[in-house]
């Protein structure tokens, strides 16, 4: 709102990790550093903690702009998983293929080894950077452990950086991690700026966000000592008050941020201080107790033959006279409210029928366990995970799902989703088709799910900010559809700002972290817009 009134090209205070504002305090340079470290050490891991909007993300976000070519780069960076889920998740980064349906942890640790082993023999360095890693599980840090024990006589084959908040440094103090902890070849604590950088913060931002920024004092020299206690130097907070105050002198029509507007903002941004809050809190628990007080007493003060009188809103609803039960049409009595497997036949080929359906979905023949490899060979993708019926929706595309029996004391079987409304799922299970209501998918789903996809061969996993080529003309392209706008008549458009953003936009309509980064469900997504060969699950298909 306020950008061109203060001569503004982009939002100077967006909380976004975007590299162009990071501001290269010495914390920073020194945090930056030791990342660099790691990506081109010998393996092991790499730590670096700081409190929460210190700017670890961002850092991290430059140091993708610095890898080597010679690096693949596995960015997880919401790492509540178990262990099965992260290396299956770590898979899907590097593009290893694994057995559709695979939930065995021996089976993604030897395809993985496999290949890394390849990756190692083409010169390859191979780096996994875990944000959030506070998050993690002990189980799940062993299993990390565990995965760098593969190495040559001169390195480890693979590199981990784990980034978190400062109590990721005291679970790595447990017993447990001392084996992990060990390994650490480098960490760095990167703490809040000091009064001086936040000023020298704030001019970086808005020089970075427009020229004529740069000659006007938004901010004057007398409120940075205010702007520092009221945010401790913390990069995050201090994007959330400037922008807020940006916002109220814009509103007020001033030509810059003063006390008064800074105050005000800081009390729309902010919590309440512990004081006020206790007040509150007091105020709110007297109010309760006089409440209950009066429910107490009233009954006391009315008179004994006069009980009290029920407000007509109140009574009970005189019931009307019984009608005879209609009868339910026979498509309402047709759907049923759970998803059985057919008692007539093997539970155990459950999973090469419901693989055959999906395969059959798009076209192709199912050839067994392995069967990955000729979707792959046809332009089609595998990709198995962990997710909700919001993230199979977005999809549209038919999935192969693991479900459990009716009240879950039955075995687990497969069954492939080829039709999906409002209201029911239209499965593939055995060799029968089977229309259940929406409830039995949402009651008996496991949660885990395969799906085919179509990857052009131009599409890439990771672009670099300023550069060219046909991942970058793709992407344009294919942006451009979704926007429903004509596709740009430059032949070698270039990955910017400007084409981030769109990005990011994409993402946030698609429910995705909107991060401008490709992790596997925004490259599905995208390579889905104008894909009218594809089956969907939108409308009849499969079967």
């Amino acid at each position: 709102m306020y950008l061109k009134y203060f001569g503004l090209t982009e939002a100077p205070f967006s909380i976004a990790p975007d590299p162009r504002y990071l501001y290269m305090s010495k914390r920073h340079r020194e945090a930056l550093a030791h990342l660099l470290y790691g990506v081109k050490g010998g393996g092991g891991f790499v730590l670096l903690t700081g409190e929460v909007g210190a700017g670890k993300t961002t850092v991290c976000r430059c140091l993708l702009e610095q890898i080597p070519d010679s690096c693949d780069i596995a960015y997880i960076f919401n790492p509540k998983l178990t262990v099965e889920e992260l290396l299956s998740t770590l898979c899907l980064e590097f593009g290893i293929d694994i057995p559709p349906g695979t939930t065995s942890i021996k089976v993604f640790i030897d395809c993985i080894n496999r290949y890394l082993l390849d990756a190692h023999a083409r010169g390859r360095h191979s780096v996994l950077i875990i944000d959030e890693a506070q998050n993690l599980t002990v189980d799940v840090l062993e299993q990390m452990r565990l995965l760098t024990n593969l190495e040559t006589n001169t390195r480890k084959l693979l590199q981990i950086i784990l980034l978190g908040q400062p109590e990721l440094a005291t679970m790595l103090e447990q017993p447990e991690l001392r084996q992990l902890a060990q390994r650490i070849v480098a960490r760095y604590h990167l703490g809040p700026l000091n009064k001086v950088e936040v000023a020298a913060y704030l001019r970086h931002r808005l020089d970075v966000s427009g020229v004529a920024a740069g000659t006007r004092q938004l901010f004057p020299g007398s409120l940075i000592a205010q702007i520092y206690r009221l945010t401790g130097g913390v990069p995050r907070l201090l994007n959330v008050l400037c922008d807020r105050a940006l916002l109220g002198a814009f509103v007020q029509g001033k030509e810059r941020v003063d006390r008064a507007t800074l105050k005000r903002a800081a009390s729309e941004v902010f919590p309440l201080s512990s004081a006020r809050r206790h007040g509150r809190i007091k105020l709110l628990v007297a109010g309760g107790l006089l409440a209950v007080a009066a429910l107490l007493v009233t009954p006391l003060l009315l008179p004994k033959d006069h009980p009290p009188a029920i407000p007509d809103a109140a009574k009970p609803a005189t019931k009307p006279a019984a009608k005879p039960a209609a009868k339910l049409s026979a498509s309402v009595q047709a759907i049923p409210a759970v998803l059985a497997w057919p008692a007539e036949e093997q539970r155990t080929e459950s999973q090469q029928l419901a693989f055959g359906a999906l395969f059959k979905a798009w076209g192709m023949e199912y050839q067994g366990p392995d069967s990955c490899q000729p979707a792959v060979r046809s332009g089609l993708n595998c990709h198995s995970a962990k997710g909700n019926l919001r993230d199979v929706r977005q999809l549209d595309r038919p999935v192969v799902m693991t479900m459990h029996g009716i009240d879950r004391k039955e075995p687990v079987f497969f069954a492939t989703l080829f039709k999906l409304d409002k209201e029911n799922a239209t499965f593939a299970v055995g060799s029968k088709t089977t229309t259940v209501a929406i409830t039995a998918l949402i009651d008996q789903w496991s949660g885990l799910y395969t799906v085919l996809w179509r990857k052009p061969s131009e599409a890439r996993a990771f672009i670099r900010n300023g550069e060219r080529g046909p991942a970058v003309l793709w992407l344009s392209r294919q942006l451009a559809a979704y926007e429903g706008a004509a596709a740009s008549s430059d032949p070698d458009p270039v990955f910017d700002a400007a084409m981030i953003r769109r990005l990011k936009h994409f993402q946030m309509s698609q429910d995705l972290e909107p991060d401008g980064a490709f992790g596997p469900k925004t490259l599905m997504r995208l390579a889905s817009v104008g894909d009218r060969a594809a089956p969907r699950l939108s409308v009849t298909g499969g079967r």
